[in-house]
């Protein structure tokens, strides 16, 4: 599993409770320019509109060796699930502070997967918290380094 691009914000913005992984719909150029590693989920997020799960907001370059008609690198891409994998997700965001969240995009069996995660956002003291374990696991790290 090679992955493309990780969405290391949201590991600090949000709790995960569910992940599912995902197809992508996308043009052959759009493939293109993905495996070559220009593709960014940073600032994007899933919606389900219409019994359907999209990605917005993904940002995909367009292909410099592609035609005149590249599609946007904005675009809204569809995502590949079951039916009842849209409605347990459509279940879990209906309640009360949880939306869908991308964490990352990467190949397997040379397909373009999205792992989608079910994410409760953050408050500020638990952001403060995960900074300070962050900080305590860098420190312990380095004195194991320096140790030997």
């Amino acid at each position: 599993m090679k992955i493309i691009s990780k969405n290391k914000k949201a590991d600090f913005e949000y709790f995960f409770s569910d992940s599912v992984e995902a197809g992508v719909v996308l043009t052959g150029a759009e493939v293109k320019s993905v495996k070559l590693g220009h593709a960014n989920i940073n600032d994007a997020f899933c919606l389900i509109r219409g019994g359907e799960c999209w990605l917005k907001n993904a940002f995909v370059a367009s292909y410099e060796k592609g035609s005149a008609f590249n599609p946007e690198e904005r675009r809204d891409r569809k995502l590949l699930l079951h039916r009842d994998e849209i409605d347990r997700l459509e279940g879990k965001i209906n309640r009360k502070g949880f939306t869908l969240v991308p964490r990352k995009i990467y190949f397997k069996d040379n397909k373009i997967k999205v792992e989608i995660g079910v994410a409760e956002g953050k408050k500020l003291h638990d952001k403060r918290q995960t900074i300070k374990d962050r900080d305590i696991k860098r420190d312990a790290e380095r004195e194991i380094k320096n140790y030997k």
